[in-house]
């Protein structure tokens, strides 16, 4: 066997390969409902009730879609350089871990410029987080896949170790939490009520402003022909070491806004489970929307959709909640399935 190029297929034949690995992905699933002893179209329908059948649902959704659109687009942004980012996780830490040192009283500013210098910081320190792996990457030839993994862990011991020590709240009975950040480093809620907060608006102004720098920047196209091929990017002029670096300060600051929407704008403080996984699902994320920054739109409320109406589900159906994991993480084989075959014919000899 092997794999031969294609030639660049159409907009609509590229369309057609995600819908397929979206089916692909339910008919799995759909086998493993049924051997659970359920019924498939009974599941669907329930987590998609669970997901958008009332004003709380979709809110929830959303809400639960804002920090995946941030790290998504932190994933794709990089990926689309080849450069491999899989520490979204520690960036969005490091974000969360800004946001609570300068939204405690730090700053003694009106909110209209508090959060704005806030979310500057955490990017800032996402940014700088990541642009140790790159550099490590582009001068002494360090697998960015191996430094960007191993950085989650050693951020999430650096949260345990302070909120144990020097962020520990004094009045929190103990738990291991930060102290609550002041009421202007804190994002508006959309619905009075309601979870929902403006990190979602910022997440899709930066969606927009990201498709803008791919599609129409010099940058963007810069950052296309690196990923395509550094070797005839560089033979064609193109500075690839500059260009992966101006990526991971994109790519991590990105991710660290993730970190600031969920402290700012969702719990208020900071926790070691301030993320279930964020970082990772946003690889999911990415890659289910073909490192287009609108479509990683879509997908982030997809994913949302599925985690929040499983929840749903396996309340009336009796099917575990973690079906949820299974669909990610299956839509995630076959879209990579899906890409390699919109690029390549599989040819038998």
């Amino acid at each position: 066997m092997r794999l031969e190029p294609k030639p660049a297929p159409s907009l609509g034949v590229l369309l057609l390969y995600p819908l397929g690995a979206i089916a692909a992905t339910l008919v799995f699933v759909s086998l493993l409902v049924l051997a659970a002893g359920a019924s498939p179209f009974s599941v669907i329908w329930l987590v998609a009730k669970g997901a958008a059948g009332s004003q709380f649902a979709a809110l929830e959704t959303l809400t639960r879609a804002t920090p995946l659109i941030f790290t998504g687009l932190a994933v794709a942004v990089a990926f689309r350089a080849k450069l491999w980012n899989i520490g979204a996780e520690a960036q969005l830490y490091v974000g969360g871990i800004v946001t609570v040192v300068l939204g405690t009283g730090a700053l003694p500013l009106p909110q209209p410029v508090l959060l704005p210098v806030i979310a500057i910081a955490a990017m800032a320190a996402g940014a700088l987080l990541l642009l140790g792996p790159a550099l490590l990457k582009t001068r002494f030839g360090v697998d960015e896949v191996v430094t960007t993994l191993l950085l989650n862990f050693v951020v999430l011991l650096f949260v345990a170790m302070l909120l144990e020590g020097a962020l520990k709240d004094p009045m929190g009975l103990g738990w291991p939490q930060s102290s609550k950040v002041v009421a202007d480093a804190q994002l508006p809620r959309i619905v009075t009520g309601k979870r929902l907060h403006y990190g979602f608006v910022l997440a899709l102004a930066a969606a927009f402003a990201i498709w803008v720098v791919m599609k129409k920047t010099v940058l963007g196209y810069e950052m296309r022909a690196v990923g395509h091929n550094p070797e005839a990017a560089r033979f064609a002029g193109i500075p690839v070491d500059p260009v992966l670096m101006k990526t991971a300060l994109l790519s991590g600051g990105l991710a660290a806004l993730a970190g600031f929407s969920e402290v700012a704008g969702l719990k208020g403080n900071l926790t070691l489970d301030l993320s279930p996984g964020y970082g990772y699902s946003g690889i999911v994320v990415a890659m289910l929307a073909m490192l287009n920054p609108l479509g990683v739109v879509a997908a982030a409320i997809f994913v949302a959709g599925i985690f929040v109406g499983a929840d749903a589900m396996s309340r009336s159906a009796g099917v575990p909640s973690y079906i949820a994991d299974v669909v990610v993480a299956t839509a995630l084989l076959t879209m990579v399935t899906a890409i390699l075959l919109s690029r390549f014919r599989v040819r038998w000899r």
